[in-house]
C-alpha cells in the first residue's frame, strides 16, 4: 500500500468553501479511480491561513498512475483550485505503508 501526500494553503476566510469543494469535486474524483483504498482530508488553520494534506491511500504505485498519469510525482490540480489556492506546489510524495492496524 501506498500513501500519496499533498499540501496546500490557502486564506482562513475561504477554508470552508475549500473544504465544500474537496468533498464534492476531489474527493469522489479520487474514490472514482480503480485501485483508490480511502481518503484523508487534514485542515489546520494558522491565523491567515489554512493548511489542507490530502493523504489518499492506493494499492500500488500502478493505481496512482491511472490517477495522476504518467509522472505520478507531479500535483495534480483541478480548474476550480485557481479560487482557493495561494500557491500550487509542484509536487506530492509518496510512501510506502510498512505498518498499520
Amino acid at each position: 500500500m501506498v500513501v500519496r501526500l499533498w499540501h496546500g494553503r490557502v486564506a482562513s476566510d475561504k477554508a470552508a468553501s475549500y473544504r465544500e469543494f474537496l468533498k464534492a469535486r476531489a474527493i469522489p474524483d479520487y474514490r472514482s479511480v480503480p485501485g483508490n483504498i480511502s481518503v484523508h482530508i487534514l485542515e489546520r488553520a494558522e491565523g491567515e491561513v489554512t493548511h489542507f494534506v490530502t493523504m489518499t491511500f492506493w494499492k500500488s504505485m500502478e493505481a496512482i498512475r491511472l490517477f495522476a498519469g504518467a509522472d505520478v510525482e507531479a500535483a495534480k490540480y483541478y480548474p476550480e483550485d485557481r479560487e482557493f489556492l495561494l500557491e500550487f506546489e509542484p509536487n506530492v510524495v509518496h510512501y510506502d505503508v510498512v505498518g498499520h492496524s
